[in-house]
């Protein structure tokens, strides 16, 4: 059981990132080494994840009392109904603020687990254990939970971050590579807004990286990490600094709630999309050096990465996308709040932009 192990020390709460392959199966071992005890658990379980990984996570967990909750994991499902769900078997169940919610699934199953946890009895205990690569290096950590709505996605939500999360590699060779790509993503945006170096070792490795060869893959989740942490870290709440982490999600959360979160695109790659939409925006006003942008869009298009909005969106969607991109929760006026980039590794915070000049740019953007 080779892992690695990432601190986060936050003003709220300190926990750990564990990081290695077969960590499933030796659950209970990793809870004791970091001082996690409950008598009994709620384990919310995406319903795709095989049987196998859950039969070893209660084969290592004998010892405790488990409840199961199975999960549909969709952005659809990602709502208030859900949560109810979940806090009406801790109730039924008798939990107390000693006992343990553990997610076991990708990003949507971790927000809905990880908001659960922090509205019973005011919050108990929560451990993640992300099975996405999505998941391992991005919402499993920082302690962002919450649910969409009408109105948009994760409007309704709380900071509340977990006790322990346990990133076992393995559940990543039975993901599509849809999935993969997805993931890949965000570790993407993390070179991009905090280190040139990561994006030279990705633009090299990309595809070992896709390919889920080691060390290349753990590496990767490692370093995408160890960025996370740094930036939660310094503002746990989204105050000021955090906010480089939505580098192109404005974008991404528009195109993703104009689809109706259907399958037709998935968050990860709605976020990939929208980095494109804001590198090009970030060049149109003279942001950006053309050399850095053009390396970037190569190495997307290198890795066969999703890269036309063009694809999932015509002009007559245009009216539709700006609406979302208004009510994004980054706004504090009419204007549309955007985190850009000036140089790989250098984003900018809290640009602003009225509707009109995005609207223009998104023009373009679907006719090109």
């Amino acid at each position: 059981m080779k892992l690695t192990k990432l601190k986060i020390n936050t003003k709220t709460q300190k926990y750990s990132i564990i990081i290695g392959s077969n960590l499933v199966a030796n659950v209970s071992k990793i809870l004791k080494e970091n001082s996690i005890n409950f008598k009994q658990c709620l384990l919310i379980i995406d319903k795709n994840i095989s049987k196998q990984f859950i039969s070893k996570i209660k084969k290592s967990l004998h010892t405790k009392k488990i409840y199961v909750h199975f999960f549909k994991a969709n952005e659809i499902n990602k709502n208030f109904g859900s949560v109810n769900k979940i806090l009406d078997t801790l109730l039924d169940k008798n939990f107390s603020r000693e006992d343990c919610v553990i997610s076991i699934g990708g990003g949507i199953t971790g927000d809905i687990s990880g908001f659960a946890a922090s509205l019973f009895k005011r919050g108990l205990k929560f451990i993640n254990i992300p099975t996405t690569l999505l998941s391992q290096v991005d919402s499993s950590i920082g302690g962002k939970t919450g649910v969409n709505s009408k109105y948009g996605k994760n409007l309704i939500g709380s900071f509340y971050q977990p006790n322990l999360v346990i990133s076992d590699v393995k559940f990543l060779k039975t993901l599509p590579k849809r999935e993969l790509i997805c993931g890949y993503g965000e570790i993407l945006k993390h070179s991009l807004i905090a280190n040139k170096s990561f994006y030279n070792f990705l633009d090299k490795n990309s595809d070992k990286i896709l390919k889920l060869s080691s060390p290349f893959i753990e590496k990767a989740i490692y370093e995408s990490c160890k960025i996370k942490k740094n930036v939660v870290e310094k503002d746990e709440n989204e105050k000021g600094l955090r906010k480089i982490l939505n580098f192109g999600h404005t974008f991404a959360h528009a195109y993703e709630a104009s689809l109706g979160y259907s399958k037709k695109l998935n968050h990860g790659e709605a976020v990939i999309l929208g980095m494109q939409s804001a590198l090009n925006f970030s060049l149109k006003n003279n942001l950006i050096q053309k050399k850095d942008c053009d390396s970037i869009l190569m190495h997307i298009s290198k890795a066969n990465l999703p890269s036309k909005i063009k694809k999932f969106f015509k002009i007559k969607d245009l009216k539709k996308i700006l609406s979302f991109m208004t009510k994004d929760k980054k706004n504090n006026s009419h204007k549309i709040n955007l985190v850009l980039l000036k140089k790989i590794g250098h984003p900018i915070i809290n640009r602003e932009y009225e509707k009109n000049n995005l609207s223009e740019f998104l023009k373009s953007e679907l006719r090109n």
